[in-house]
């Protein structure tokens, strides 16, 4: 019997992918969103995006803003602030642009 419903594997990037380096602003595809961003040198993010789909149902992603689904005490991520290379940062977005470095980017539904 076939394995019919790729509804986590959609979640997680295989629906392709993009590179991206300093002062490019990416958005995903049509109809996605990044769901994946491996940092392949040392980056700052001139926007960050979140995707806001889902916020009326409580879920809400880190990003250049604040939001009260975030949970209490949660910060919006500075402009300043270093990601190092060689992490991988899982959520969803909706545009990335950074001010500094490279990603690679995974784009899933």
């Amino acid at each position: 019997m076939g394995y019919l419903d790729n509804t986590v594997e959609y979640g997680f990037g295989q629906l392709g992918s993009g590179y991206t380096t300093d002062g490019t602003e990416v958005t995903p595809p049509s109809g996605k969103v990044i769901v994946a961003i491996t940092v392949t040198e040392d980056a700052k993010f001139e926007e960050l995006v979140a995707d806001t789909s889902n916020y009326s149902g409580g879920v809400a992603y880190f990003g250049g803003s604040d939001v009260d689904a975030n949970g209490a005490g949660s910060q919006a991520v500075p402009a300043s602030d270093l990601f190092p290379a060689e992490i991988t940062m899982y959520g969803r977005w909706t545009k990335i642009e950074l001010s500094q470095g490279a990603a690679i980017l995974y784009y899933g539904i």
